[in-house]
């Protein structure tokens, strides 16, 4: 035998893949790691999805005063449909002029339920601006209180 048959010849033969063992043991670390962290995120969308709704009210209350600036004071009057249509489309001024819309798009919370508008506010004594609430997780309006998110409140 020549010396390169002979150190062929003694060369482990190279392993391919891994043993059952290897892909268990994988297999039960990673279910480890996920029974740790899905719990977590689970709670983080929650709290998620209820400060993305919280911008939208606030977003959509934005829209209503700068309506209320540009007619006196006086903050749009009407049902939630009514209003909401006004600040998408509000349509000319005293000249003929087309105004720009408040809003870009209808305002959902963070479900995909609409949001509610009423003026004047009956939720806060004195109240200088209109009551805006999500029907919130459940989506089901309790008129702002429970589980909806309103802008009257600090919950």
């Amino acid at each position: 035998m020549t010396r390169s048959n002979v150190r062929n010849a003694r060369r482990p033969v190279a392993r391919r893949g891994f043993t059952l063992t290897e892909v268990l043991l994988v297999l039960a670390i990673l279910g480890v790691i996920a029974a740790m962290v899905v719990p977590n995120l689970i709670g983080q969308q929650k709290n998620a999805l209820i400060k993305t709704t919280r911008m939208s009210v606030k977003s959509l209350e934005d829209a209503c005063s700068a309506y209320a600036i540009d007619h006196d004071g006086e903050y749009p009057q009407g049902g939630r449909d009514e209003v909401l249509g006004l600040l998408t489309n509000p349509g000319v001024d005293a000249h003929g002029k087309a105004v720009s819309p408040y809003l870009k798009s209808l305002p959902k919370d963070a479900w995909g339920q609409p949001l509610y508008y009423q003026w004047p506010n009956n939720n806060v004594q004195n109240a200088t601006t209109p009551a805006l609430w999500s029907s919130g997780p459940d989506k089901k309006s309790d008129e702002g209180q429970n589980d909806d998110i309103n802008n009257w409140s600090d919950k």
